[in-house]
């Protein structure tokens, strides 16, 4: 392999995988964050986001002098050959995406260009910003020096991030030029994995297009839960009898209380937008996430059904991060219910495995509303219902039995549909789950 000289801007979930991962396979990055706590952080071998396997990662190849974090981006350019733009790119109210730190950083690139450089989109962007970002480098560009841009979207899940880096399914690149192709192919050489070279514009759209369609894929099966739960059908057989069919496949069948987290709805909502845009009404991707919004509403129905009232209840929540194995809280489903629960004048006591310290900086309420546990068994502790938000793969092993007789009534609301509703009726509980 030919080993290059990297600088990754933005320490967020995306960059510090890309950054760590690119070290991994041999390259010399240089990960820059203009938080400069954040950077004191990694620099002192703590990481600012969960992620299973990046703290070793980081940890190995800051030992062996392939990583190392700067808080500007002129140290991070010194003798680089790519530059990652990974910073957010957050939704505004129409749905539409904020690139203002796209278009911050790619003034700062500019300002520091020397020599040819390869910058490279990783954030999630609209279409034609590649085309934006082009022109605002060229504006400030003062040494003239070449460079060319390309979009190289990333398709990681958070919780496997690192194993999705290292052993993907595709790498897609889109470029303008023969030199900037060869770039990042020698950059990706030594990842075993197709490489699909596209225009800039496509490579931009492929991201919103696959994020979109898993999303509507997850808002397919729930609407499908809801013709089980009318029907007494069990979701969870026609989703196992669907996905035995090849065209459709078993992932992204699994009813619930809906998506969340930073990618999918901010990516239908964007792919809406960009739709409009163009003059195309993509009504579709509009009832996907409808459905996915009622969803939520139909699992909060089904505890009001349980409960009768929910003032002064006392709820157990199990799980807040949007899915295992991440303490990301962004649009997290459990972040919504648990909110509209405290405005019932219900009680709330929370557990996740790693997602807590996130959740008390976001979620407040009346003094008293809501109690963060050190485990499962202390949140269930004089609960008149629990309700499984998030399918952390512990929770299926806990013991069912010590929880029945702490819970004042035993009542569970299954959003995740993850236990086995013969075993908790066995239980004696009294027992809810989505679509079955």
């Amino acid at each position: 392999m030919i080993s290059k000289n990297v600088c990754v801007i933005g320490c967020g979930y995306v960059g510090l995988v890309t950054g760590a991962c690119l070290a991994e396979i041999g390259h010399r990055v240089i990960c820059v964050d203009n938080d400069p706590q954040k950077i004191a952080m990694l620099r002192e071998g703590r990481l600012p986001i969960y992620e299973p396997g990046l703290d070793l990662l980081v940890e190995r190849n800051v030992k062996d002098g392939r990583l190392s974090f700067a808080s500007d981006i002129a140290t991070g350019m010194q003798d680089v050959e790519v530059v990652f733009i990974a910073v957010g790119t957050p939704p505004r109210d129409d749905g539409s995406a904020d690139l203002s730190f796209v278009e911050m950083v790619a003034r700062e690139i500019a300002q520091n260009l020397k020599t040819y450089t390869v910058i490279a989109e990783k954030s999630t962007v609209p279409v034609e910003t590649g085309e934006q970002v082009e022109r605002a480098i060229n504006r400030y560009n003062r040494s003239m020096a070449p460079f060319d841009v390309v979009s190289n979207p990333e398709f990681l899940r958070e919780g496997t991030a690192v194993h999705d880096f290292l052993h993907p399914d595709r790498i897609v690149v889109g470029v303008k030029s023969a030199r900037a192709e060869q770039v990042m192919r020698d950059l990706y050489a030594p990842i075993e994995a197709r490489i699909l070279v596209t225009d800039l514009r496509s490579a931009e759209l492929i991201k919103h297009a696959a994020n979109s369609f898993l999303a509507t894929k997850i808002s397919f099966i729930n609407a499908v839960s809801q013709i089980c739960d009318r029907v007494g059908a069990d979701i969870t057989l026609v989703a196992e009898g669907m996905g035995l069919d090849p065209r459709i496949g078993r992932s992204f069948l699994q009813a619930g209380i809906g998506f969340g987290g930073f990618c999918l709805p901010k990516d239908v909502e964007a792919f809406l937008y960009i739709s409009r845009k163009v003059g195309y009404e993509f009504d579709l991707l509009r009832v996907v996430k409808e459905i996915n919004e009622a969803q939520r509403a139909c699992f909060l129905k089904k505890i009001e059904e349980a409960l009768w009232i929910l003032k002064d209840k006392t709820i157990a929540v199990l799980g807040i991060a949007f899915k295992p194995n991440t303490d990301d809280i962004r649009f997290a489903p459990a972040i919504d219910v648990i909110r509209h629960l405290q405005k019932q004048g219900a009680r709330i006591r929370a557990y996740d495995p790693v997602a807590m310290s996130r959740a008390q900086g976001c979620l407040e309420g009346p003094e008293g509303s809501i109690c963060f546990c050190p485990d499962p068994y202390e949140a269930a502790e004089g609960a008149d219902c629990l309700a499984l938000l998030t399918e952390w793969p512990q929770f299926r092993e806990l013991d069912f039995g010590r929880i029945k007789k702490s819970m004042t009534h035993p009542i569970i609301v299954d959003g995740r549909n993850m236990l086995d509703p013969k075993a908790m009726l066995e239980l004696d509980f009294e027992y809810h789950s989505m679509g079955r």
